[in-house]
């Protein structure tokens, strides 16, 4: 098993934070029983400071290099990532995807029947790099923009409510594709440190919502149990 991280600002992380990628990394170390690597072009996290994804001070220096490898962006979505998953994904040979994508798109970028279309093009340039590719797509879990802004707020909704319909349509039995539950309980105010941005309890909760739906799905792992850092 060949797993890519695919993400924005969420998954990227910030110069200090753990990630859910680190969570997720942690939870395979303790659940699944065969071979797996994680794989793509970035290592990096988000400084702000610099602006710029150029740090390397993870919030847990027991998190290894080859672990660290990912494909996200600070303020990049589906209409980034689209054109550079087939090359991503022909590189590292990744076989499967944990995605999660789309908050910035309708914040900033694109509305979401527009988001939805980059959804359709990303699976099908991942497809052309790896036709067995499998995915788990994370819906868009609402921000502190959504409470005070019901426009942005309905956006969301109908944006997840098209990449339901599209991973119905677009999953094959040879290219499977899941759609994984928003985190149960989710608080902005207790899982975020900045109303998006997830701290330690957030990450475990997207990591989380990953890795119940790849053991459901796929048998893979167990059941997500917060690792003891």
């Amino acid at each position: 098993m060949r797993i890519m991280f695919v993400g924005d600002s969420m998954t990227i992380g910030s110069a200090g934070d753990h990630t859910w990628r680190y969570r997720m990394w942690q939870h395979l170390n303790a659940t699944h029983g065969g071979p797996y690597k994680i794989v793509g072009p970035r290592r990096e996290l988000y400084d702000p400071a610099a602006d710029a994804p150029v740090s390397h001070s993870y919030g847990a220096p027991g998190f290894p290099e080859r672990a660290r490898a990912h494909l996200a962006g600070w303020g990049e979505g589906w209409l980034h990532m689209a054109p550079l998953i087939g090359d991503a994904v022909r590189a590292g040979r990744a076989d499967t995807l944990l995605v999660s994508l789309g908050l910035i798109d309708l914040g900033f970028y694109t509305d979401a029947g527009q988001t939805a279309e980059n959804v359709h093009r990303f699976v099908t340039e991942a497809r052309a790099a790896n036709p067995r590719i499998r995915a788990v797509l994370l819906p868009v879990i609402r921000n502190v923009r959504a409470l005070g802004d019901p426009a942005f707020a309905d956006e969301c909704e109908r944006f997840n409510e098209l990449l339901g319909k599209a991973v119905a349509e677009l999953g094959t039995p040879g290219s499977p594709l899941l759609l994984a539950s928003r985190p149960e309980g989710w608080d902005i105010d207790r899982d975020t440190y900045d109303g998006t941005h997830p701290n330690a309890a957030g990450e475990h909760l997207l990591a989380g919502a990953f890795a119940d739906a790849m053991h459901q799905a796929w048998g893979v792992g167990a059941p997500y149990s917060p690792a003891q850092d």
